[in-house]
Protein backbone atom coordinates (compact mmCIF):
# COMPACT_ATOMS: atom_id res chain seq x y z
CA UNK A 1 0.00 0.00 0.00
CA UNK A 2 1.41 3.33 -1.11
CA UNK A 3 0.56 6.41 1.16
CA UNK A 4 1.68 9.75 1.02
CA UNK A 5 2.11 12.39 4.20
CA UNK A 6 -0.07 15.12 5.10
CA UNK A 7 1.17 18.21 7.27
CA UNK A 8 -1.10 19.36 9.71
CA UNK A 9 -0.79 21.41 12.85
CA UNK A 10 0.23 18.37 15.17
CA UNK A 11 2.78 17.37 12.80
CA UNK A 12 3.00 14.37 10.51
CA UNK A 13 0.67 12.18 9.16
CA UNK A 14 0.40 9.17 6.70
CA UNK A 15 -2.69 9.10 4.71
CA UNK A 16 -3.49 5.66 2.99
CA UNK A 17 -3.69 5.96 -1.29
CA UNK A 18 -7.47 6.05 -1.98
CA UNK A 19 -8.54 7.96 1.24
CA UNK A 20 -10.65 11.22 -0.15
CA UNK A 21 -11.42 13.28 3.03
CA UNK A 22 -14.85 15.26 2.90
CA UNK A 23 -14.93 19.05 2.25
CA UNK A 24 -16.03 19.88 6.13
CA UNK A 25 -16.30 23.81 5.03
CA UNK A 26 -20.14 22.81 3.55
CA UNK A 27 -22.06 24.30 6.00
CA UNK A 28 -23.01 20.81 7.55
CA UNK A 29 -21.76 19.64 11.01
CA UNK A 30 -19.03 16.58 10.39
CA UNK A 31 -18.14 14.25 12.54
CA UNK A 32 -14.30 12.93 12.86
CA UNK A 33 -14.23 9.56 14.53
CA UNK A 34 -11.17 7.07 14.69
CA UNK A 35 -11.03 3.25 15.45
CA UNK A 36 -7.40 2.92 16.78
CA UNK A 37 -5.90 -0.83 16.82
CA UNK A 38 -3.17 -1.90 18.89
CA UNK A 39 -0.12 -3.93 17.74
CA UNK A 40 -2.49 -6.95 19.02
CA UNK A 41 -5.33 -6.04 16.74
CA UNK A 42 -7.72 -4.94 19.74
CA UNK A 43 -9.51 -1.67 19.31
CA UNK A 44 -10.11 0.91 21.89
CA UNK A 45 -12.86 2.36 23.21
CA UNK A 46 -13.95 4.86 25.98
CA UNK A 47 -17.17 4.86 28.05
CA UNK A 48 -18.51 8.75 27.95
CA UNK A 49 -19.67 9.98 31.17
CA UNK A 50 -22.68 9.82 32.63
CA UNK A 51 -22.83 14.31 32.23
CA UNK A 52 -22.72 13.67 28.33
CA UNK A 53 -25.33 15.18 27.02
CA UNK A 54 -25.02 12.89 23.70
CA UNK A 55 -25.02 8.77 24.92
CA UNK A 56 -24.64 9.26 28.15
CA UNK A 57 -22.62 6.46 30.04
CA UNK A 58 -22.41 4.53 26.71
CA UNK A 59 -19.15 2.98 25.27
CA UNK A 60 -17.59 4.94 22.39
CA UNK A 61 -14.74 5.42 19.83
CA UNK A 62 -12.67 8.73 19.52
CA UNK A 63 -14.14 11.62 17.66
CA UNK A 64 -16.23 14.61 17.80
CA UNK A 65 -16.99 17.31 16.18
CA UNK A 66 -15.07 19.25 13.08
CA UNK A 67 -14.40 22.97 14.37
CA UNK A 68 -14.74 25.63 12.09
CA UNK A 69 -12.15 25.99 9.65
CA UNK A 70 -10.90 22.69 10.94
CA UNK A 71 -10.67 19.58 8.06
CA UNK A 72 -11.54 16.39 8.53
CA UNK A 73 -7.83 15.79 8.93
CA UNK A 74 -7.38 18.32 11.54
CA UNK A 75 -10.28 17.28 13.29
CA UNK A 76 -9.38 13.86 13.45
CA UNK A 77 -5.61 14.51 15.06
CA UNK A 78 -7.20 17.32 17.52
CA UNK A 79 -10.01 14.91 18.88
CA UNK A 80 -7.29 11.66 19.54
CA UNK A 81 -5.30 13.86 21.36
CA UNK A 82 -7.72 15.73 22.93
CA UNK A 83 -9.25 12.43 23.79
CA UNK A 84 -6.71 9.98 24.95
CA UNK A 85 -2.83 12.06 24.64
CA UNK A 86 -1.66 10.16 21.62
CA UNK A 87 -0.83 11.38 18.53
CA UNK A 88 -2.48 10.16 15.03
CA UNK A 89 0.33 8.47 13.04
CA UNK A 90 -1.19 7.19 10.24
CA UNK A 91 -4.87 7.34 8.79
CA UNK A 92 -5.15 3.57 7.22
CA UNK A 93 -8.80 3.13 5.98
CA UNK A 94 -12.41 4.74 5.75
CA UNK A 95 -14.39 2.69 7.87
CA UNK A 96 -17.91 4.08 6.93
CA UNK A 97 -19.75 6.78 7.23
CA UNK A 98 -23.55 7.62 8.73
CA UNK A 99 -25.95 10.81 9.15
CA UNK A 100 -27.18 10.26 12.01
CA UNK A 101 -28.89 12.85 14.87
CA UNK A 102 -29.09 12.48 18.00
CA UNK A 103 -32.63 14.50 18.96
CA UNK A 104 -31.76 18.02 18.76
CA UNK A 105 -32.78 18.21 14.91
CA UNK A 106 -29.54 19.11 13.74
CA UNK A 107 -28.08 16.08 11.34
CA UNK A 108 -24.39 14.84 11.86
CA UNK A 109 -22.00 13.67 9.20
CA UNK A 110 -19.60 11.61 10.60
CA UNK A 111 -16.73 10.03 9.17
CA UNK A 112 -14.67 6.72 10.83
CA UNK A 113 -11.42 5.74 9.78
CA UNK A 114 -8.82 3.13 10.72
CA UNK A 115 -6.19 4.73 12.20
CA UNK A 116 -2.35 4.41 13.99
CA UNK A 117 -1.48 6.57 17.16
CA UNK A 118 1.66 7.02 18.99
CA UNK A 119 1.73 7.30 22.44
CA UNK A 120 1.69 5.19 25.59
CA UNK A 121 -1.42 2.96 24.56
CA UNK A 122 -1.72 1.44 28.01
CA UNK A 123 -2.35 4.59 29.61
CA UNK A 124 -4.07 7.28 27.50
CA UNK A 125 -4.63 10.79 28.86
CA UNK A 126 -8.79 10.54 29.35
CA UNK A 127 -10.19 13.72 28.82
CA UNK A 128 -11.35 14.83 32.07
CA UNK A 129 -15.31 15.41 32.69
CA UNK A 130 -16.21 13.94 29.49
CA UNK A 131 -14.75 10.07 29.56
CA UNK A 132 -14.54 7.95 32.43
CA UNK A 133 -12.72 4.56 31.79
CA UNK A 134 -11.66 2.63 28.42
CA UNK A 135 -11.04 -0.97 27.69
CA UNK A 136 -9.30 -2.85 24.21
CA UNK A 137 -11.81 -4.33 22.79
CA UNK A 138 -11.36 -7.79 20.47
CA UNK A 139 -14.13 -10.06 18.24
CA UNK A 140 -15.00 -11.78 21.67
CA UNK A 141 -15.90 -8.42 23.67
CA UNK A 142 -17.30 -6.64 21.12
CA UNK A 143 -20.32 -7.33 22.80
CA UNK A 144 -19.81 -5.20 26.07
CA UNK A 145 -19.40 -2.13 23.61
CA UNK A 146 -23.77 -2.46 23.28
CA UNK A 147 -24.36 -1.46 27.06
CA UNK A 148 -28.11 -0.24 27.58
CA UNK A 149 -28.57 1.30 24.41
CA UNK A 150 -31.89 1.31 22.46
CA UNK A 151 -30.61 -1.96 19.82
CA UNK A 152 -30.94 1.18 16.68
CA UNK A 153 -27.85 2.95 18.42
CA UNK A 154 -25.67 -0.38 18.17
CA UNK A 155 -23.89 1.67 15.29
CA UNK A 156 -21.24 1.79 17.33
CA UNK A 157 -20.20 -1.53 18.03
CA UNK A 158 -20.53 -2.11 14.00
CA UNK A 159 -17.98 0.68 13.48
CA UNK A 160 -15.27 -1.27 16.23
CA UNK A 161 -15.99 -4.25 14.01
CA UNK A 162 -15.26 -2.82 10.93
CA UNK A 163 -12.39 -1.33 12.18
CA UNK A 164 -11.24 -4.91 13.71
CA UNK A 165 -12.20 -6.56 10.06
CA UNK A 166 -10.18 -3.83 8.34
CA UNK A 167 -7.09 -4.10 10.71
CA UNK A 168 -6.79 -8.18 9.77
CA UNK A 169 -7.49 -7.38 6.08
CA UNK A 170 -4.01 -5.20 6.55
CA UNK A 171 -2.32 -7.91 8.43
Amino acid sequence: MEENTVNVETGNVEVAEGIEFPDTADGRLWVAGAVIIDERGNAFAQRRSATRKVFPHCWDIVGGHVEEGESMLQALAREITEETGWTLSAVVAELYRLDWDPGDGRTRREVDYLVRVDGDLADPALEVGKHTEFMWVDDSRLHLLRDTRDPGDYFITEIVQMGLEAARGLR
